[in-house]
């Protein structure tokens, strides 16, 4: 690379050019050794000056060849890579294209063709981690936060939330405001909730939320408060009642996360059993309000 841009005056918007000029003067440097000392000495010789000259000229014409045939493929590859990304244009709207070598043009091409596919990863790692539908992580990406958690941070409680007769909201009103109902309680966990919880889509109309070093009677007060606020301002109505949500909590310190995920749910379909619109902790499984 030193080297290159050594040489980058000679011929600076032509590779094959360059290498032409390096190659001709490399090829020549026997016949003008040659001509420096017959020309010394008085003992040159017209035949083997020619013969040096042509074998000389011939060599140039076939390194021009063989440096044209090995550059063939790889301003294929350059161009190729120029296409798939487009002309680039400086600020007064000029193709600036034209005034890089072989060399810039492979280089900016390969950035640009990293940058895109750097930018592709970070569009599939969002879409494989977020729920479309409200904007907020999904059960994959949930999971993928909470593993990542350093270990002072492994502990507290999981939360699992069920919208109570979300199908009447469906077949009622239609799926276009049962989305709009889970986009709008996905704003609210996510708006009332702390800046250490996580909060995610688990799945249909449920909703998980990990309330980060709290207890049980913590993390039902927290919900009890979403509630509370739900019924006041109201994200939605089914037979003119509010809607509201039931909730199953289950403490966590590091150790089986499956296991209290689990014991969440069995303590959100109690709450739901009991009635729904309250929330049941997995240790005594009684309803927390």
């Amino acid at each position: 690379m030193n080297f290159y841009l050594a040489t980058s005056f000679i011929f600076p918007r032509s590779l094959r050019m360059r290498i032409f000029f390096l190659c001709f003067v490399a090829t020549h440097v026997p016949l003008l050794a040659y001509t420096v000392w017959g020309l010394a000495t008085g003992r040159i010789a017209a035949v083997a000056f020619w013969l040096l000259l042509t074998a000389t000229a011939v060599g140039t014409v076939l390194a021009l060849m063989g440096i044209g045939a090995l550059l063939a493929p790889i301003e294929k590859l350059a161009d190729a890579l120029g296409d798939q990304e487009g002309e680039e244009e400086d600020q007064g709207g000029h193709d600036t294209s034209r005034a890089q070598d072989l060399i810039q043009k492979l280089y900016n091409g390969v950035h640009r063709a990293r940058r895109s596919t750097d930018k592709a990863m970070r569009e599939l790692d969002l879409v494989a981690h977020e729920d479309m539908l409200t904007g907020i992580l999904n059960r994959r990406g949930f999971m993928k936060k909470i593993n990542s958690l350093p270990a002072s941070q492994r502990h507290g409680c999981f939360a699992i939330l069920d919208i109570d007769y979300f199908k009447q909201v469906n077949d009622e009103m239609g799926h276009d405001e049962g989305d709009r109902v889970l986009r709008a309680l996905a704003g609210r966990l996510s708006e009332q909730t702390r800046r250490a919880d996580i909060v995610a889509r688990w799945g249909g109309e449920e909703f998980v939320v990990f309330f980060n070093g709290v207890i049980e009677t913590e993390a039902c007060w927290a919900l009890e408060r979403i509630a509370w606020r739900m019924q006041g301002d109201p994200i939605g109505r089914i037979k003119g009642r509010p809607i509201t949500f039931s909730g199953g909590v289950c403490r966590w310190v590091e150790g089986d996360l499956t296991g209290s995920l689990i014991h969440a749910d069995e303590a959100l379909y109690e709450a739901k059993r009991n009635g729904r619109d309250q929330v049941c902790t997995a240790v005594a499984l009684t309803p927390a309000r």
